[in-house]
């Protein structure tokens, strides 16, 4: 109907009222759940003890994980994980030998640990077991994406180093290819924008929160942050086993947090741009409820948008 006849409609005397049609949809609600998730679904502390999010969540949605490698048969992913590529041994089996990358996968997509548990994951190995890599070796990683993306996809990015414009340029590209990039701003309790691909204006960059609402101390700030997302002991799935957790700290913790998010809102809104969905995620961010924030830095902390 348009607005037009909307408005005619509206007119008719034995007509009430008009109102816009709108989605609705079913919600699934986990007992117990890791705080970052509970944080996320509700606007202030304290922590109720359970997330509430749409059960179809992620659903659709694919997440490349540019990173360590991925467990794929962690029982957190199994079944929604699979191998992209792998940069540092140069073959397709982006096994991940130093348990970040799977951390991260986790709590994307983890059925306990994740915040969209219908996503699926794809591993794209840029770093070594000892969590290290070139920028190079990542800048290969994004171009891979960026060729070979499905539709309604997201990167999540929980690396960084010094400034690189060429590194810079290819998350651009790839963002312009349609790809969401959630990145993390880095744990130099520094300004980010002095770090790649952080800096990046189009990426959605995550600084990190502690579980009282404030910015952890290491967490990167200033005005290059978009928002802010639960950080400080985050546990979830780890590489040694089909079962093994850890318990971490970092901004690496805090974008997947987005990265889950972003896979959500495309579940309930597939083909949206990646400035729309920086939109969405950022304009429905819980405000001034974080204490320490940095100079520069928006007083937002990440708040589930289905």
């Amino acid at each position: 109907m348009t607005s037009t006849e909307a408005k005619r409609l509206a007119a008719d005397p034995a007509v009430a009222s008009v109102e816009q049609d709108q989605k609705v949809h079913s919600t699934a609600t986990q007992s117990n759940a890791p705080w970052g998730l509970d944080r996320i679904d509700q606007t202030n502390l304290p922590l109720s003890g359970t997330y509430t999010y749409p059960d179809t969540g992620g659903n659709g949605a694919t997440v490349y994980v540019l990173d360590t490698g991925v467990r794929i048969t962690h029982q957190e992913i199994s079944g929604r994980a699979s191998y992209g590529y792998d940069f540092v041994d140069n073959d397709a089996t982006a096994q991940d030998g130093a348990g970040h990358g799977t951390h991260v996968a986790t709590t994307v997509a983890g059925t306990t640990y994740g915040v969209a548990k219908k996503a699926k994951i794809v591993a794209v190995r840029v770093l070594g077991n000892d969590g290290s890599g070139t920028t190079a070796g990542v800048i290969a990683g994004v171009d891979w994406i960026t060729a070979n993306h499905v539709a309604n996809s997201v990167a999540n990015v929980s690396l960084g180093g010094g400034a690189s414009t060429t590194l810079d340029n290819a998350v651009r590209r790839s963002i312009a290819s349609g790809v969401t990039y959630s990145i993390a701003a880095g744990n130099s309790g520094a300004l980010a924008s002095g770090y790649s691909p952080a800096r990046v204006d189009t990426a959605i960059t995550v600084g990190a929160t502690t579980r009282t609402d404030a910015r952890a101390t290491y967490s990167n700030y200033g005005p290059v942050v978009d928002i802010f997302a639960p950080g400080s002991a985050i546990t979830a799935g780890w590489n040694t086993s089909d079962s093994a957790t850890y318990t971490g700290n970092g901004t690496s913790f805090a974008a997947p947090h987005v990265s889950g998010a972003a896979a959500v809102y495309l579940t309930s809104h597939p083909g949206a741009s990646p400035a729309a969905v920086a939109s969405a995620l950022v304009n429905g961010a819980t405000n001034n409820v974080l204490t320490g924030v940095g100079t520069g830095s928006p007083n937002k902390l990440l708040r589930l948008v289905p």
